[in-house]
């Protein structure tokens, strides 16, 4: 099969691979049709990192079926399927409650198998699959990961109907928390530093964004809320950006309400500075959220694409670009650059 791999300096290069076996009965061999360039993946573009160097990755991910173990019976070759790559071992205090995306094997258990999205198959236990509407296309699927990010952010806060919201950061997933906190009643105030991520979050009924490099951020948020700040703050921006955006949602929330950290950290120590005698005395609760899971009786990712196919939520609408597999280095160039071309979420089709 055709796989982009990762090189020694951090981009692509497209090689020919063996097709991956069905490690069980119940795996499914995934024929892959649509992937995104994630957030994670972008901070790692163009950096050595010895860990992913001649690996494929990728996680954000929609196929079809190639061929199904023989104790899977409920799937046939052709069927279109979502891919779950948050995947524990199974075996840790976690993933016995499902509470697999805090399992500490996490990563060395996703890559070995689901998180191979930059290439032609991947293999996937049946339970990991879920069956995609034949009018949600595969690129919109392919955004049912990011979404499912939302979703448990959403989850782990205390949003309620009639709520105001601020969320930092309008990429994929601020926008991703944007979609979800209006469908559940909020008002929301978005803000962000590329004018082309604003104006999508116009467009997905943003009711306020601020322009997150040229306005006080806290004084638009301040007004939107009456004074009182709001009373979730998503912080959706993530890596380098995190030293200005954590303590920015920090200062947004009003007394007594909730910072939820979405956007993702690098590994190692960041030093932040917090203004923490206010957010003590203020009891403002900070949130970290990871991933997704099980809420309550059911898979938050499955949770989203019952939502994509009621169409509840808009993902087509943050499809920017597209590029087949061949062209993975320009789709990453392009992600990088949003300043310069307006990206979004790019696609990359396979």
């Amino acid at each position: 099969m055709r796989a982009a791999v990762k090189t020694a300096d951090g981009t692509f290069a497209l090689e020919e691979l063996g097709t991956p076996d069905l490690p069980g009965p119940d795996w499914v061999r995934v024929r892959v049709r649509a992937a995104g360039v994630c957030g994670t993946d972008l901070r790692h573009w163009k950096v050595a990192d010895p860990e992913v160097e001649g690996h494929v990755v990728g996680h954000e991910v929609a196929g079809e079926v190639a061929e199904a173990g023989p104790a899977v019976t409920d799937l046939a070759p052709g069927d279109r399927v979502v891919v779950e790559t948050v995947m524990g071992d199974g075996a840790c205090p976690w993933c016995r409650v499902r509470r697999y995306n805090l399992c500490p094997h996490l990563y060395d258990v996703r890559t070995g198998s689901v998180s191979r999205a930059y290439a032609e198959f991947l293999v996937a236990p049946r339970s990991k699959l879920y069956r995609l509407p034949g009018h949600v296309s595969f690129e919109e699927a392919a955004l049912v990961d990011t979404l499912s990010v939302c979703l448990h952010a959403q989850h782990l806060s205390p949003l309620s109907i009639g709520d105001r919201v601020a969320v930092i950061g309008a990429g994929p997933i601020g926008l991703g928390q944007l979609m979800l906190a209006k469908a559940a009643g909020a008002e929301v105030i978005v803000s962000d530093v590329v004018e082309s991520s604003r104006r999508m979050a116009r467009e997905l009924g943003a009711d306020e964004v601020v322009d997150g490099a040229a306005e006080d951020v806290t004084a638009r948020v301040m007004a939107f809320t009456g004074g009182r700040g709001a009373d979730v703050a998503f912080e959706c921006a993530g890596g380098p950006s995190m030293p200005v955006t954590l303590p920015q949602a920090t200062k947004v929330v009003r007394r007594g309400g909730a910072v939820v950290v979405v956007g993702g950290f690098d590994p190692g120590e960041t030093a932040i500075g917090l203004e923490w005698e206010r957010i003590q005395k203020s009891e403002i609760r900070i949130l970290p959220s990871a991933s997704f899971a099980v809420w309550d009786l059911d898979p938050e990712e499955g949770r989203v694409v019952d939502l994509l196919a009621r169409g509840r939520l808009d993902a087509g609408r943050l499809v920017t670009h597209r590029f087949p597999l061949e062209r993975i280095n320009e789709a990453f160039e392009t992600a990088a650059d949003k300043e310069s071309t307006g990206a979004v979420f790019v696609a990359i089709t396979v």
